[in-house]
Parts: structure tokens; C-alpha cells; sequence
């Protein structure tokens, strides 16, 4: 599978790095993009900066000569994480300025999955209808709200609740975490 993986400035650069973390360049054809704020706020959230595997394909945002900025072209799926409610917004309305929001119209037309994974709060009534657009359009929101049955001990197993929901999107085996059970009778 071919997959695009779009890092934008919204705070959660752990979500992307544990998922680029669990996405195997020798399983998966894997490419990353970051949008122009988000070098900002990984080097605020990612001491070490972001750590891509061998193998990993990276792109810029301004250059449109990539290979998903075109419909002849694009990946199998494409994740944006954490996804701004800037970038949200503008993938909403077809706005393709960059070469990021340009992959983003090109998965949507050529419906392939497009995973996006806001992490903002509260939410307002146009990021709700935002929303709205890009579910009717075929996308998934998969919001980076965690789960804690697993019983998580620290900052990397909470994002591992989120980024596990993304790769099952994604249909990626994983054993992140651990799945939730039927009571005993």
C-alpha cells in the first residue's frame, strides 16, 4: 500500500511519529509531507525532532512535481496527523495552495481513504460543518481523543490509543494495544 503521511502544525507530533513509527517502509511504500508550521511545533513537542525509518519517501509543500498531486497518480490512503482546523477547513472546500492540501483534493476526488485526525478543543459550529463536508465527501475523522481501558502508563501508550484506531483505518496490523473484550458470562 501506498501511503501518505501529512504532518500539519496543529500540537500532536507524537501521533505522527508513532504512526510513522509502526508503518514499515519494506511493507508499505511510505511518504511524508509536513505543512510550513509544523517543523515549529515538532521542534517544540519532538526534542529529537521528527525520526523517519530508512526507506521513508519525504516531500515538501511547495513543490507541486510529486507524485500524489495528481489523479494519475495518487497514494492508496493519506493521513494527516494531527490535522489543523486550518488545513481541516481548507481540504473542506477544495482549496489546494500547497501541495499538501493539493494531495488531500486528489485522494478525495479519486476517492482513496483519507484519514484526518484533528486534535482541537472545544470545537466550534464550522469546524462541526467542516466536518460534515469531508464525511460526505468520503473522508474519515478520526478525532485524537484517547481511550484509557487499556490502561496506559505514559505519554507514548495514551497516543498509541489514537494512532492504533488510525492503522485499523488503515488496515494495518498492529499490536499496539490491546483490544477490547466481552464480559465474562
Amino acid at each position: 500500500m501506498r501511503i501518505l503521511v501529512a504532518i500539519t502544525g496543529a500540537s500532536g507530533s507524537i501521533y505522527a511519529q508513532r504512526l510513522l513509527d509502526c508503518l514499515d517502509p519494506a511493507v508499505h511504500e511510505v511518504h511524508v509531507m509536513t505543512s510550513q508550521y509544523a517543523p515549529q511545533v515538532m521542534t517544540t513537542e519532538l526534542p529529537g525532532g521528527l525520526q523517519l525509518r530508512d526507506g521513508v519517501q519525504q516531500h515538501g509543500f511547495r513543490s507541486m512535481n510529486l507524485p500524489f498531486a495528481s489523479g494519475s497518480n495518487p497514494p492508496d490512503a493519506m493521513v494527516v496527523i494531527p490535522c489543523s482546523m486550518g488545513t481541516l477547513g481548507r481540504i473542506a472546500h477544495g482549496l489546494s495552495s500547497d501541495s499538501l492540501l493539493r494531495c488531500a483534493d486528489v485522494v478525495l476526488k479519486e476517492r482513496r481513504r483519507l484519514i484526518l485526525v484533528p486534535r482541537e478543543t472545544p470545537l466550534s459550529l464550522v469546524h462541526v460543518k467542516n466536518f460534515e463536508l469531508l464525511i460526505q465527501s468520503g473522508a474519515q475523522i478520526i478525532p485524537a481523543n484517547p481511550s484509557f481501558y487499556t490502561g496506559p502508563r505514559s505519554v507514548v501508550e495514551v497516543a498509541d490509543t489514537v494512532v492504533a484506531r488510525v492503522l485499523d483505518h488503515l488496515g494495518v496490523v498492529h499490536a499496539l494495544v490491546h483490544r477490547w473484550t466481552e464480559e465474562p458470562e
